[in-house]
């Protein structure tokens, strides 16, 4: 998806183009502002490429549940475009991974551009884990969920869970996606070798996306899916206390 990210999605088409395993059958991009397409890029690429331009924005959720519409492999990958590859392999080893554990959302570890791990695995994000991660600086030490930063999902699984809940314009879509997935039986699953993420964070220093944020937060603290997972967990859900 791109929010006039051209030059980035160029980068990320041509190591696709290079590293794809053999495996990659199309790329869906979605241009949620106005911007030129791919023409040059997608010279290079031996898979199919399919653009969307949106006639207004629409939220993560809502984007990646469109482009799924337009899936038809055995496979659905949700991919930033700040994704950054590091080499061959990573392909062949989620979908290794994925044939292992059919039921699972599998994702490779990330990196920061500066070599260090990301956290980009978090536990379930209630009051009282925000509270120990952001203010006592406290390491998580359970993965509830995974940043939808790089997902690889069977596509039945993606269509059976009913995609990502579009109640959620940005944030926390990923969060819920794997609350619901594991609620219904399913699994998160690490695999293949590293790649770069170029987090920006946005959220910290734009009052918008800080916003959509928080917005995002009250929402998921308020529905179901959180004290259901939390009772999966044997915990009392936190947000339902005087």
């Amino acid at each position: 998806m791109s929010h006039a990210q051209r030059d980035m999605i160029e980068q990320l088409l041509s190591q696709l183009a290079r590293w794809d395993d053999g495996v990659i059958s199309e790329v869906i991009i979605t241009h949620n502002v106005p911007e030129d397409g791919m023409s040059m890029a997608r010279q290079k690429c031996a898979f199919a490429v399919t653009e969307i331009h949106n006639p207004r924005r629409m939220g993560f959720g809502a984007n990646h549940n469109q482009a799924f519409r337009h899936c038809r492999s055995s496979h659905f990958c949700v991919l930033n475009p700040d994704i950054e590859l590091m080499g061959p392999g990573v392909w062949d080893a989620l979908l290794e991974a994925s044939a292992q554990n059919p039921d699972s959302c599998v994702y490779p570890p990330l990196m920061n551009t500066d070599g260090s791990r990301q956290d980009s695995e978090r536990e379930v994000p209630t009051p009282s884990s925000l509270w120990r991660r952001h203010a006592l600086r406290r390491q998580e030490t359970r993965v509830d969920w995974v940043s939808a930063a790089f997902w690889l999902l069977p596509s039945d699984l993606f269509r059976r869970m009913g995609g990502f809940d579009e109640g959620y314009y940005m944030y926390c879509e990923d969060a819920d996606f794997c609350l619901r997935l594991q609620l219904a039986g399913g699994h998160l699953a690490k695999a293949g070798p590293p790649v770069v993420h170029d987090a920006a964070r946005s959220s910290r220093r734009l009052p918008q996306r800080f916003v959509w944020h928080v917005n995002s937060l009250l929402r998921l603290w308020r529905q179901p899916v959180l004290s259901d997972y939390l009772r999966l967990l044997g915990a009392t859900p936190e947000t339902q206390r005087g």
